[in-house]
């Protein structure tokens, strides 16, 4: 892992692997994949984009993710369950979309060979996806950022995952608040209950499989996941 991601974690950044780590897996179990290329959506610093090389301690004994990594995050698992012990396929591609570029600044992606894409996120988003080799599912992150978004620009944003799908597979990994991700089941559970909920898409020509696999409170500290 680049040595910049030896800074100093912001304060919603610990925790987010240990739900984005199983859910890509799933995700891409799901798809069949192989390979994937991760594409981080308006998150400063692209942070997400390392998710594969982080270790990840979970309080039934999972261990997930690089043992000698110096990012190592702990989770608490709730209500009795236990993620996936799936291995994330091989990352192939690293694509930061972000509103401006200054979002960017500090990225530990800066040592990498990735893409960043700066501007509107949501119109960005296809060119995102085409940017992911052909033999790679793409998987769109969000994580906490469709919230600033109008519900009018987030169904938009469904829409272009959608489209992008016409020709191959694309998975869209969601850890947003109860409600605000399009189509993402809200469990019967009430907006701004305190927790978030974890959604896997799988996007597939003109069809698309949705799918809520986990709760997670404290920004990714505490997970139950149900699968």
């Amino acid at each position: 892992m680049p040595d910049a991601t030896r800074r100093k974690a912001a304060p919603d950044e610990p925790g987010r692997c240990s739900v984005l780590y199983p859910a890509i897996a799933e995700a891409a179990h799901r798809a069949g994949a192989t390979a994937i290329g991760l594409i981080d959506v308006a998150r400063p610093a692209a942070t997400n984009l390392h998710v594969d090389r982080a270790g990840i301690t979970y309080s039934d004994g999972m261990f997930l993710g690089e043992p000698d990594s110096v990012v190592q995050e702990h989770c608490s698992i709730v209500h009795g369950g236990s993620v996936p012990g799936r291995t994330m396929p091989p990352v192939v591609a690293r694509i930061a979309l972000a509103r401006r570029r200054a979002d960017l600044e500090g990225s530990p992606i800066a040592a990498d060979s990735s893409l960043r894409l700066h501007g509107d996120v949501v119109e960005l988003l296809p060119d995102a996806i085409a940017a992911v080799p052909e033999e790679a599912l793409p998987v769109v992150m969000t994580t906490w950022a469709l919230s600033r978004l109008s519900i009018a620009r987030r169904a938009l944003f469904v829409q272009r995952l959608g489209e992008a799908a016409t020709s191959a597979k694309v998975a869209w990994v969601s850890v947003e608040g109860v409600g605000v991700a399009p189509s993402v089941p809200t469990l019967g559970d009430r907006p701004a209950s305190g927790h978030s909920i974890v959604g896997i898409a799988v996007f597939e020509g003109s069809s698309q499989s949705v799918d809520a696999v986990a709760r997670c409170w404290s920004r990714g500290r505490m997970l139950d996941w149900f699968h």
